[in-house]
């Protein structure tokens, strides 16, 4: 008996052929077959989380880290019922991965919703079950002085029973492991209590289902599905800044969960007296829980993040001397020293040479230049504006001819890496510019530098003139 065609299956793989045209296209072909192109696709669920698996779990480190958002973007532009993707490293999913010819080579990509798959997967509201990262969990955070209040707070709001103080204010600038602490708090407060429920929401995120939900007259729905959880988290909060019909449904929420005695859990790039563009009320509400902050990480924290994360990758040696080299040069946030880590045994796996002393300066250059001077936005703007032979007004004017594009690009992907300004305040400098276009920029440069050597040539040159 021939096996019934399962059409959300079917549809699924056809998206994912699409995205892997795209991906293929914007990332180039070296890039693609080096980190991309080994993905497959899991077979869905029906739950509206698209499921991706790779061979080893360093790959999966690296293609969550710079394109889990992508990869969300291009399958939602296919299938906008897709409300998450996972990427994972394959094991016991492998029996579930979508062979080839579940895909008809004249299969179309698909242009509207499917209804098998609408039918399957509904769509995403605030109070769905999040899928946590899983590898943000508690035993996986390193402690030291330096987090070591936030990372016990974490710990307390996670406890099942009465929580012990709300909201949980944690905030620190970008990479210091906030996010991680979210997602530990979640399983940690879902596995304690199953039939508990918990919501985590991108400020972003947050405000896009709320404008969504005001347009389609329902936001009585969202409220109550929003507020019907256990647990709410918001990260990233300072992207709502200047936003007051959101920041006024964000600050009902939290009261509503407060006066029921429920968990709150918000994150930020800094603390509450200095945010800008926040309703005074809503400050005063988050200040009225516990503030805990995350620092630089000391020397020897640094040291203990790096023997932890060379753990997770058997196989691989790096020396000691090594180690010490990046423990003791890149004192900034936790992900440019994995990121560091990262780069080293990426270039050992590609050129087949031995990490050492040598290797290591020749492959981080100006990362391990020791800490950065201060540098401005405008710095940025005039440096790039005199190596490109572009005027400074062009930076952030209206203009898109590539001439004008490309170091614009350039100058936010400096601007987000050389100072601490967020987004949207990096967007504004940039001719009021919408903090989602400093993230493609951002990206952009990301990819160009791994393919294109003048690009990378042109920002090495400008960040040893800018940190210099």
């Amino acid at each position: 008996m021939t096996k019934p065609v399962d059409h959300g299956q079917v549809e699924v793989a056809a998206a994912w052929a699409c995205v892997r045209q795209n991906l293929r296209a914007s990332a180039g072909q070296r890039l693609f077959d080096r980190w991309l192109k080994p993905m497959e696709l899991v077979a869905p669920d029906g739950d509206g989380v698209v499921r991706l698996t790779l061979p080893s779990a360093f790959m999966t480190d690296w293609v969550r880290n710079h394109y889990a958002e992508r990869l969300t973007h291009e399958f939602r532009a296919q299938l906008p019922e897709v409300r998450d993707v996972v990427v994972e490293t394959a094991s016991a999913l492998q029996s579930r991965i979508v062979p080839p010819a579940v895909l008809p080579e004249s299969a179309p990509a698909p242009v509207a919703p499917p209804v098998a798959f609408a039918a399957a997967v509904p769509q995403r509201v605030p109070g769905d079950r999040p899928v946590f990262d899983p590898r943000y969990r508690f035993d996986r955070f390193v402690v030291s002085a330096s987090n070591r209040v936030a990372f016990n707070a974490a710990k307390a709001v996670a406890e099942p029973g009465a929580p012990r103080f709300s909201p949980l204010f944690l905030h620190s600038g970008t990479g210091l492991g906030k996010t991680h602490l979210m997602h530990a708090i979640g399983h940690a407060f879902l596995d304690a209590d199953p039939a508990a429920s918990a919501t985590y929401l991108p400020a972003e995120r947050f405000m896009f289902e709320f404008v969504a939900a005001m347009r389609a007259r329902d936001t009585h729905g969202f409220k109550a599905r929003l507020r019907g959880v256990d647990l709410l988290m918001i990260d990233d909060l300072q992207f709502v800044a200047g936003k007051d019909a959101t920041q006024e449904e964000c600050l009902h929420t939290i009261n509503a969960f407060m006066d029921a005695g429920k968990r709150v859990v918000i994150a930020c790039d800094r603390s509450p007296g200095l945010l800008e563009g926040i309703d005074p009320r809503l400050l005063s509400r988050l200040g009225g829980g516990l503030v805990a902050d995350i620092k630089l990480p000391e020397t020897e924290l640094r040291h203990a993040i790096l023997a932890a994360k060379l753990a997770e990758v058997p196989g691989i040696v790096v020396p000691e001397d090594v180690l010490e080299l990046l423990a003791g040069r890149i004192r900034g946030s936790v992900r440019e020293l994995e990121g560091a880590l990262n780069r080293l045994i990426a270039y050992a796996s590609l050129t087949g040479d031995t990490i050492d002393m040598a290797f290591a300066h020749a492959t981080l250059g100006e990362m391990l230049a020791g800490p950065a001077k201060r540098v401005t936005i405008d710095d940025i703007q005039r440096a790039v504006s005199a190596h490109f032979e572009v005027k400074q007004l062009d930076l952030i004017s209206a203009r898109r001819a590539q001439a004008i594009a490309r170091p614009r690009q350039v100058a936010m992907y400096l601007a987000k890496r050389l100072t601490t300004r967020s987004l949207p305040e990096i967007g504004r400098k940039f001719g009021n510019r919408d903090h989602s276009t400093v993230i493609h920029a951002v990206r952009r440069i990301e990819e160009l530098r791994g393919v294109d050597r003048e690009i990378d040539s042109a920002v090495r040159t400008l960040l040893r003139s800018l940190d210099g």
